[in-house]
């Protein structure tokens, strides 16, 4: 899955991405950039 890295400022495919439920109940996929490590997060069904 792909997501956008907020700090290295581009898309990146995502690295242990694992589907979650917000607290609104909608779902999203969590992850980490491979290059950075720092977290991503996209909203959507994965």
């Amino acid at each position: 899955m792909e997501a956008y890295c907020l700090k290295c400022r581009e898309r990146r495919e995502m690295k242990d991405a694992k589907a979650i439920t917000m607290k609104n109940g909608k779902p999203a996929t969590e992850g980490t950039c491979p290059v950075c490590g720092t977290k991503m997060f996209k909203i959507g069904k994965a």
